[in-house]
């Protein structure tokens, strides 16, 4: 049995399976995602939980080796609660991003985590 602060079954099984190359998205709903990566949607209603409690809360409980943002979040205060935790983000588009999602399941799962993003 795993020691974890994490109740929500579903983010623990998916975040327990993760590699070294794995990528975890933060992201509201409105990310569109392709079939295939495992997606678990943790929002209630919005606002809740917040961006900033999910990323507190995956990094208690995983080793984040790289962090990145939207470039559009380049001087919002996602970037700054990220940088006020360590994590020193690269940025891309959400184009980019967007055409990173679909990678090979064998090889690079993703998992999308739904808050709802800060205003």
């Amino acid at each position: 049995m795993l020691k974890s602060e994490i109740l929500n079954a579903p983010l623990l099984g998916a975040l327990a399976t993760c590699g070294h190359t794995d990528t975890v998205v933060i992201a509201d709903c409105g990310l569109p995602i392709p079939e295939g990566p495992v997606v678990i949607d943790l929002a209630l209603v919005q606002g809740l939980p917040s961006f900033e409690q999910v990323l507190d809360v995956l990094a208690r409980n995983m080793v984040i080796e790289h962090s990145t943002l939207a470039a559009e979040a380049k001087d919002g205060p996602v970037l700054q609660l990220c940088t006020s935790r360590g994590l020193e983000p690269g940025f891309i588009s959400h184009e980019e991003l967007k055409a990173e999602l679909p990678a090979d399941q064998d090889h690079h799962p993703h998992r999308r985590i739904d808050p709802p993003m800060p205003t």
